[in-house]
Order: structure tokens, then sequence, then C-alpha cells
């Protein structure tokens, strides 16, 4: 299915393995119909504006109102913007995503009233409605974490006016976007057999691990020669996200970005500088690997382009598509019938786009809104990685499915805290079913490096992305302009710091900070490092404990945002307030760098 000569056109893709996003919507006319039917129940609210303080049942009544607008309005945006992101050169894709983006600007100013009328009723007496109006119950935890706000929540006026300016805060975030996605070019490189092959951001990820080191070096090279002229553009869009979060945190009266992006989850801020400080003092166990892997692959310096390909020889492995589905049902059979019955609904029924396309977004998500299929993007090219891409985004996708089937709307998502736990949970079982079916020892040693892997790129290196993004938000809230001169020299620096004197960086790892997208979305890389280390324990505990940790996951998958992040996890039996998941996960990082030694 996979062309490695040319990437194809959206309409060469095969049916059965594109998204069948008629399940949301039959057709644009559908869409269309929707949005004016979202336009005309939107203004129900200019009616119930001021009334929310005269009774609980007309309290119930607006968050009535507002639960089935934003359940529609989710349908709505997701469709326009993954039609989008199946073919960003399409005009249709990117006519409605633009609109839609727009619609849900308007319709959030149209509803920014409610948390701060809710919050003008004195607490004792919405405890008292909440207690004693039918129906109200339902919103007792929402409404016991919104009176937690009430110093940050301003008057409908202004929150009516900050939601309003949501239609231009995006805006450099989808500038980057259309340069990373649509308008970037990159270059053409020689493969292996010397074939001329155009690189693109799904194949860089092919070629920077490739066996042959010139193919690695050009291909690290063509990708960051394609950022260089537009570094200067780029950072100032990432600068304008950056001082958008320190804005809005004055605006609401937290004490940083840092403050405003934890706070109304109940992530307290020690979770983010304890992570950080814990990771940093073990960096002489990454400084340990670097130089075992300089060791290993007998190179005379160690480059950055050298990480992403195995130390150790590579098991010629091709996995086509069908194949992955087929270990996914096997590695995830612990989890119970009811997660392979959703695994097979998944595959059945076209929720996975699964190859690249011209203009189709770079990379792999999953999405989906609380009344439509937990879609997921991939851009599958046969490999093992591409096999545990898909582990990791049906963890996601599988989390969204158990919360939307179990949750009311208003808890029917999960907080960016614990949405990294089901899909590096996923991605640990799936090693561990391969270690215990697979006998091959160089499939096995390979494994035993993706382990580490796993933990340098999901522990360490989005560890050391957080401890950038701080920086960022730090200078910026102290008024220090971010240039791109600035911004390449500081990450350089911190790229050089984490991995040591093994590694020798070339002048383009400056740049990398220019095409990272996670950085325009506020203090979320970190999760990625908290959820691994989660996620590490809870798997543990699966194979080791069977069915009663087994039943604690599938209540966190169905509990959605119900509880606190943190209650949340502990209910499944680890508590991420305390270093020490941190720490076991370093010190697994330990053992596992000496079985490396032993085995090579």
């Amino acid at each position: 299915m996979i062309d490695t000569q040319r990437v194809p056109a959206r309409a060469e893709a095969a049916p059965e393995y594109t998204w069948d996003l008629g399940l949301v919507f039959a057709d644009t006319d559908a869409w269309e119909a929707e949005l004016g039917a979202l336009e005309r129940l939107a203004q129900e609210f200019l009616a119930l504006q001021g009334t929310l303080g005269q009774g609980p049942g007309q309290l119930l009544a607006a968050l009535r109102l507002r639960d089935d607008v934003g359940r529609r309005l989710w349908a709505l945006y997701m469709y326009a913007r993954q039609l989008k992101d199946s073919d960003g050169t399409s005009p249709t894709g990117q006519a409605l995503n633009d609109r839609a983006g727009s619609f849900v600007a308007r319709t959030s100013a149209s509803l920014a009233f409610i948390d701060p009328e809710i919050l003008s009723i004195p607490e004792q007496t919405l405890t008292a409605w909440v207690a004693d109006y039918e129906g109200l119950g339902l919103y007792a935890y929402e409404l016991e974490k919104l009176n937690k706000q009430r110093a940050h929540i301003r008057s409908a006026e202004v929150e009516r006016l900050l939601a309003q300016f949501s239609d231009i805060t995006r805006a450099p975030y989808e500038i980057f976007e259309m340069l990373n996605d649509s308008d970037i070019s990159f270059p053409s490189i020689e493969d292996e057999q010397g074939a001329t092959v155009q690189l693109s951001q799904s194949r860089y990820g092919r070629y920077v691990e490739s066996g042959n080191r010139r193919v690695r070096h050009d291909a690290f090279k063509g990708l960051y020669s394609a950022y260089k002229p537009f570094r200067n553009t780029l950072a100032t869009t990432l600068s304008t996200v950056v001082r958008t979060h320190a804005l809005d945190a004055r605006v609401r009266n937290f004490g940083s970005a840092l403050d405003a992006a934890l706070k109304p989850n109940e992530i307290p801020l020690d979770v983010y500088h304890n992570l950080i400080s814990t990771i940093e003092a073990n960096l002489p166990k990454l400084h340990r690997y670097m130089a075992i892997r300089k060791k290993i692959m007998g190179l005379d310096d160690l480059r950055i382009y050298d990480l992403y390909t195995p130390p150790v020889p590579e098991v010629a492995l091709e996995v086509p598509y069908a194949e992955a589905q087929d270990i996914m049902l096997a590695a995830f059979a612990p989890l119970g019938p009811s997660y392979g019955a959703a695994l097979r609904e998944s595959f059945g029924n076209r929720w996975i786009d699964v190859y690249e396309n011209v203009g189709k977004r770079s990379g792999a998500y999953s999405g989906g809104a609380y009344s439509t299929p937990p879609y997921i993007l991939l851009n599958y090219q046969n490999r093992l990685h591409d096999v545990f891409t898909l582990a990791h985004e049906l963890g996601h996708s599988m989390h969204s499915y158990f919360t939307r089937k179990a949750q009311p709307f208003v808890y029917g998502s999960y907080t960016i805290f614990v949405a990294e736990v089901a899909s590096t949970l996923n991605e640990a079982l799936l090693t561990d079913y391969l270690l215990k079916h697979h006998a091959n020892e160089q499939l096995r040693k390979r494994l035993l490096v993706q382990q580490l892997e796993d933990v340098r790129t999901t522990i360490f290196r989005q560890t050391m992305f957080a401890a950038f993004e701080l920086d960022m938000h730090v200078r910026a809230e102290a008024g220090e302009p971010l240039t791109a001169d600035g911004l390449s020299q500081r990450y350089s620096d911190i790229v050089g710091r984490y991995h040591g004197p093994a590694v020798t960086l070339d002048a383009e790892i400056a740049w990398e900070w220019a095409r990272i997208p996670h950085f325009y979305y506020n203090f979320y890389v970190y999760q990625y490092a908290t959820g691994l280390s989660a996620a590490l324990a809870l798997s543990r505990q699966i194979i080791d404990d069977g069915q009663p940790a087994i039943d604690r996951y599938l209540r966190f998958l169905s509990s959605g945002s119900s509880q606190s992040s943190i209650d949340l996890l502990r209910g499944a039996g680890v508590d991420m307030t305390s270093p020490a998941p941190i720490q076991a996960a370093m010190d697994t990082f330990d053992s596992l760098l000496d079985q490396l030694e032993l085995l090579v």
C-alpha cells in the first residue's frame, strides 16, 4: 500500500484506509445545516443571561443547553478539522476549518457569562441547590471545581471579550501549522539504494532511522535546511503564543502562565518542578546511555541524527498494517473482552486514517468528539515504530471510547495530565507481549533498546522540552524578547546539557524548536514524562497482579474527568504527587542499561 517513490494524492487513497467522516455528517451540506441550527440555538443564551441566580431550575436549564451546544459544536469543529487534516491543500477543508474555528470563538463568547454568573451566586446557596434540586447533582463536581476558581474568573463582560479574542489568539498556531504541513518544501535525498526520494515530515522518521549514516545525515540536514529560511517567522509565531499565555495568566490573576495551565486541572506546581529537578538529577544516566551508544555503534563522534537508529543491528522487520492490527488484539488481550471488542470496532468501521498523502497532516493523533468515533490519524510506513505509534494512539482512542460511553458530556473528556497514561501503557503492554512471543534474539535486543528509547524520548526528551518551555515563559513574563537567535542559543545549550559530552551537536539542532508543535500547547509536554512514569507502574501492576489491577485500570479509562487527575491515578494505583514514580522510571532505565551492556 505504500509508494516509496512519491507521496500520493488524497484521491488515490483506498477508501478502506481513510476516515469515514460520513459517520459524523453525510456531506458538507449536512454540516452547513448543523452550523445554521447551532447559530440559532446559541441565540437562546441571550435570553438566559442574568437569570442563572434566580433559582436552581434556571441554572440547570442553562447547564443543559450549554452541554447540548457544546456536544454538537465539538462534532462540527472536529469534522471540519479532520477534513482539513486529511488534505490541507483542499480549499473545502481549509474553508470549513476556518469557519468552524471562528464560530467556536463566537459561540464561546456567547457562553462566557455562565461561569461568572454562577460565581455571583453565594457559595452556600449554590451548595444547597446542588443538594436539593433534582438534576443538579450531576454537576456537583464541576461546580466544586468552579468554586475553587473564583479568584480567576472575571466578570461576564470581561469573559465575553476574552472569548472573542480566541479567534485571534489561535492564529499563530494556525500559521505554524500551515507552514509546517503545507507550505514548507523539503528537498530530495538519495536513499540507501541511491534512488532519489522526496523528503517529507513522515518520511524523515524512516530515513533518520536508517542504518546508513549518510542517509541519516542527509535527512537531518535536509529537513532542517527547510526550516532555516522561516526561523524568524516561526520565532514570532511561537513568541506570540508564549506572550498570550503570560497575558492570560495576568488577566486571570494567576501567579504565572504555569500556574494558569496547571491549577484549573488541580495539578500542584510541585509536580512540574519535581519532574524537572528529578530528571536533571539523573542526567548522568542519560550521559551513560549516550556513551554506550557511541561505543556500540563504533563512532568517533555521536550525532543527534545517530540517536534514532538502534545501536544494535536492526532486525529486518516489515509489519503490514493488517498484521499490526492482529498484534494489537493479541497484545491488549489482558485488558479483557470489552477492550478487544472496541479495538475490532475501530478497525472495522474506518475510524483510522492510515497512510500518508499529499497535504495530510504529519505525525499521528487520536481525535474525534463526544458524539463521534474516536478517530485516529496515522502516516503508517510499515515499520516497527509505526506499530508502536498505532498502539499509542489506540490507547488514547480507547480512553476516549470508554469515557464517552460511561460519562455524561460534562465529564466526557479527560485532562491533559492523564491523557498520555493510556497511550504509553499500551506501548508497555506491546513491548511485554513481543518479548514473550518472539524468540529471535536480535528482535529481543531491539525491544530492549526500544524500552530504553521510550524512556529517553518520552521522559528525558519531553522533560527537556518542558524545561525549555518553562524558560521561554519565565523570560516572556520578565519582558525579555524571544528572538530566533535567542531561542536557538538556549535550545542548543539545553540539548547539550541533557545529552552530555558523548554527543557532538550539529548547528542545525539549534533550530529544532521551530518544528515542535507542542510548544504551542501551553505546558503540555511534561505530561508525556509523568504519563509514561505512571503507565510503567500501572502496566507492571496489570502484568503482575492480574484482574484487580485490570479492574482498577478500566475504571480509570471510564472515569473521564469526573474526579481530579491526581485522584483518578491514585484510584488506578499510582500517586503522582510524589517524585517516587519518576525516580522509579530512572532506576528502571539504569537497570535496562545494565542489561544492554551484558547483551552486546
